[in-house]
């Protein structure tokens, strides 16, 4: 059984010759690129600047050597642009304020200002004010909100679609062409085609544009889902029949070499609760999920990927019933988050992508052999019959103990049957 074919396993609820696992193939299940430069050296890797794959949280790539060692079954297809709206198609190198040497898109300088900070900009294009910035002495980066006043009277649901529109022909060749090269491999196909997260706080602020407009602050945005529903509502329905109509392109385009779609990162849990309650869910969110899950499951093979960080317990089955089957990161340390009882509750209609290490607790606090520990449980609760592949409660950060993450990595090996 190669890796797309036990991922597939894991995605039909059925039990894989091997545990499947993950790291690096969507923006929520990386590593910073500062851990990947510690593993690399640590297995004995060639020295090299890292690739940073997604520089908003600084994810670093997962390249070829390091997916063996990791035993990972996927890869990562992701655009040309990244969330800035940067060209990602031409790299230099730079080093971080933290002094690793990495290769980063071209127009992104990582030079500290008078202030220490690094400054990105919309699309690159300076001659307009910085989206966002990486404060000093962080690891990764922060939106820079720009939003004027908001005047009700004047509010016009296209100002918060702009960032959103018709894929164009050359970025539908530059999916096919990464679709050709990642379907080659053996491993499942992870694809980040965009455009469908709905109410991301991540693009809310609208870091990729030049001058956003409509309602950009995070803050405003929430209220917004409480005293603008109907604004809302407007925003994703048109959004969704956009996304539609790019994912039909796509699917014509690439068709059945892509494994799984990676469609939303709206996240609805806190650490001991929800953003909304499943009222407001099924209002708001769950006609537009179910309506584009649905055209994907008629019209494709694909599988489709949700994230949400948090207690999460009391909106699965609407996530369900949304038509999602990739559960992500599966909180385990969030209120009502424990893994038996979500694996017992929800392990035959949703597949627990993540949940096998926790990242709060375990990964940056615990002794190697704790998180050892902790991994062989985790998997021995999600795996059973199937519906789990292996990854960290989101992306594993740049200062956790390297120790640990080799813990987690023999440990993995050692699940594999390998030294």
């Amino acid at each position: 059984m190669n890796s797309r074919e036990r991922i597939k396993e894991a995605l039909n609820h059925r039990t894989p010759d091997k545990l499947p696992i993950d790291f690096g193939s969507t923006s929520v299940t990386g590593i910073h690129c500062k851990m990947v430069e510690a593993l690399r050296e640590h297995y004995g890797l060639e020295k090299r600047p890292v690739r940073v794959i997604e520089p908003f949280q600084m994810l670093g790539e997962i390249d070829a050597e390091l997916q063996e060692v990791m035993c990972v079954d996927c890869v990562p297809v992701f655009g040309s642009r990244n969330m800035f709206g940067i060209d990602e198609t031409h790299l230099h190198e730079q080093v971080t304020p933290w002094g690793q040497k990495v290769l980063i898109a071209a127009d992104i300088d990582l030079t500290t200002d008078a202030n220490g900070e690094v400054l990105l900009y919309p699309a690159g294009d300076r001659s307009y004010p910085p989206s966002a910035k990486m404060p000093q002495k962080a690891f990764f980066i922060d939106a820079i909100e720009r939003q004027t006043a908001v005047d009700d009277s004047t509010l016009d649901p296209a100002d918060n679609l702009e960032e959103y529109g018709a894929i164009t022909e050359e970025d539908l060749q530059f999916f096919i062409s990464e679709v050709n090269k990642a379907s080659v491999t053996g491993k499942a196909v992870i694809a980040s085609f965009g455009g469908a997260a709905l109410g991301d706080i991540a693009y809310i602020p609208g870091i990729s544009l030049r001058n956003p407009k409509g309602i950009r602050r995070i803050a405003e945005w929430y209220m917004s889902t409480v005293i603008r529903q109907d604004y809302v509502y407007e925003v994703f329905e048109k959004q969704t029949d956009i996304a539609i109509a790019n994912y039909s392109r796509l699917w014509d385009a690439v068709g059945d070499k892509v494994d799984v779609i990676f469609t939303c990162g709206t996240d609805f849990g806190t650490q001991e609760s929800q953003f909304c309650p499943p009222e407001t869910f099924r209002d708001l969110w769950l006609p537009h999920y179910k309506r584009l899950n649905d055209w994907v499951h008629q019209h494709t093979t694909w599988k489709v990927f949700k994230h949400s960080c948090g207690s999460m317990k009391p909106l699965l089955p609407c996530l369900i019933e949304a038509g999602f089957d990739i559960f992500n990161p599966v909180q385990i340390n969030a209120a009502d988050m424990d893994s038996q009882s979500l694996k017992e509750a929800f392990g035959d209609k949703l597949t627990f992508w993540g949940g096998g290490v926790d990242t709060q607790r375990i990964l940056p606090h615990a002794t190697p052999e704790e998180v050892r520990t902790h991994v062989l449980k985790q998997c021995e609760t999600f795996g059973a019959g199937g519906g789990f592949v292996f990854n960290s409660v989101h992306n594993i950060q740049a200062n956790v103990p390297v120790a640990n993450v080799v813990a987690m990595v023999d440990t993995l090996r050692e699940i594999r049957g390998l030294k």
